[in-house]
């Protein structure tokens, strides 16, 4: 299924910004907008609890110009808004001063920083995600329609081309993060723009970067908050232990399955992204159960007859458990899972290897691991 790209907020700080002594008690913006009529009011809104909340408002003089002045302790990620198509990130703290110009008509695309690295690398970041926005969006529209069409060989072509679009930005993001892994906003680029838990290895040694050279930023707290639970069943981990009770009642370890490489899917009958994804996962089964790979599916579900139901009817015919608990599963529990479905390869040493394969992607993997064609 297609996911929307990842976009989340976390931040790290101004060590590395370009700063005015005049300015060290408290942010400053200030800059020209073409196509700005005198009185064209401006806000400027802070991340908090995940939404958006004004700070400050002002307005543009007869040539576009304007000046916000705040205050703000500790890094935050600010919003400075024309309208809902016009509006841009920043970071500010009390030793922020940037200098913002830009066509407020099309400021997204427009709009040019001086003064702040960090302001600057974020403005970077953004051209990245909006350089694929339409065809994003584009993509979309399509999946939906073929997916309401029946049309399943076209949806997995639309998912090849998603995942093709969302790779290549997630390198761009990478790269960016990597030449600028001390700034501020080098941290929060990994909460925002890509997907800690599918990208844990390289979100952990930006933490790493962060806590050394920000360490008193609190979005570098947040990031490391936010990956410790992640550490557990990253790959290279030690697969953490499931023992549930199968359909006929007796019970069955995760590890008694050691020898061979194992698909632990997490799922359930009611899962509709679930269901649709089985059919791959059904094909790679069949395609590499006899050399050396089996799957244990741990089920969601609260009716057990629903879950039986599920299994007959996707011809699902291996290894299944479930506590019958819903989100409260000790096994969801033990890998963290939030959302399903959710997937980790692990070898026949135990260790987890990959995550979240989708479509024609764990066959890919097995035929590595496995040297088979």
């Amino acid at each position: 299924m297609i996911k929307p790209v990842f976009l989340a907020a976390t931040v790290l700080g101004m060590a590395n910004a370009c700063q005015n002594a005049s300015a060290a008690d408290g942010y400053e913006i200030s800059g020209q907008l073409k196509n700005a009529p005198a009185g064209t009011v401006l806000h400027l809104s802070e991340l908090t609890s995940n939404q958006f909340v004004e700070k400050a408002q002002t307005k543009t003089d007869g040539s576009g110009k304007f000046t916000l002045k705040g205050l703000s302790a500790t890094p935050g990620i600010f919003q400075l808004k024309v309208d809902e198509a016009n509006q841009v990130l920043l970071l500010l703290d009390n030793k922020t001063h940037v200098e913002l110009n830009g066509d407020a008509q099309s400021l997204p695309t427009t709009y040019s920083v001086k003064g702040s690295k960090d302001a600057e690398v974020l403005r970077q970041l953004t051209q990245v995600m909006n350089g694929s926005k339409g065809q994003m969006e584009a993509i979309g529209k399509r999946y939906n329609a073929a997916g309401q069409a029946g049309k399943t060989d076209e949806m997995k072509a639309i998912e090849k081309e998603f995942y093709a679009i969302q790779g290549s930005n997630n390198a761009k993001v990478k790269s960016l993060i990597r030449r600028n892994a001390t700034t501020v906003v080098g941290g929060f680029a990994v909460g925002a723009f890509l997907n800690p838990e599918e990208e844990f290895q390289f979100a952990d040694s930006v933490a790493t970067v962060q806590r050394k050279a920000n360490p008193n930023s609190p979005f570098t707290k947040e990031l490391t908050a936010r990956l410790e639970p992640l550490r557990a069943t990253a790959n290279g981990a030690k697969a953490p232990e499931i023992d549930l009770a199968t359909p006929e009642g007796g019970k069955l370890a995760l590890s008694s399955l050691r020898g061979k490489y194992v698909l632990l899917d997490f799922w359930a009958s009611w899962c509709g992204p679930c269901r649709q994804e089985n059919p791959n996962v059904v094909k790679a089964y069949n395609q590499f159960k006899d050399k050396g790979f089996t799957i244990y599916s741990v089920s969601l579900d609260q009716d057990k007859g629903k879950w039986l139901k599920a299994i007959e009817a996707d011809k699902l015919t291996w290894h299944h458990v479930s506590d019958l608990a819903g989100w409260s599963s000790v096994g969801g529990a033990a890998y963290n899972v939030k959302s399903i479905p959710q997937s980790f390869l692990i070898d026949p040493k135990g260790n987890i290897i990959a995550r979240n394969l989708r479509g024609d992607a764990l066959a890919a993997k097995l035929a590595e691991v496995l040297k088979t064609q």
